[in-house]
């Protein structure tokens, strides 16, 4: 049985967790920023359904991809703060898989838009 009061806790819990990343983390804001143009480019050129789902799906998966480094990263520090190396590996691997993700949502938004920019 589902429990009303549990469940909007819950989502304040996840809605706080997003506050503090996006208003801590400045590449958070910078993808933000970035999706909401590219949201923007969608509304403005008229995109498909397909096309919708896939910039959507590839703006979820950046997201949620710096939000596991944020996470990662507190999780490392709290552990092992900064002393030792493995701590360092783990942040320049989460910030590698941010960077490749980051890397095709290009990918995916230049074959996207390119036609109907040009």
């Amino acid at each position: 049985m589902i429990r009303i009061k549990r469940l909007f806790k819950s989502f304040i819990y996840a809605f706080k967790g997003l506050r503090k990343v996006f208003i801590e983390e400045q590449n958070f804001q910078i993808q933000s920023l970035v999706a909401f143009i590219v949201i923007a480019l969608g509304l403005f050129f008229r995109i498909s359904a397909i096309e919708w789902c896939i910039i959507l799906f590839t703006i979820s998966a950046v997201l949620l991809m710096e939000l596991a480094n944020s996470a990662v990263e507190r999780v490392t520090d709290v552990l092992k703060p900064r002393i030792h190396d493995y701590v360092k590996e783990i942040k320049d691997i989460m910030a590698a898989a941010v960077f490749i993700a980051s890397f095709f949502a290009v990918i995916i938004g230049i074959i996207i838009f390119w036609p109907y920019i040009f």
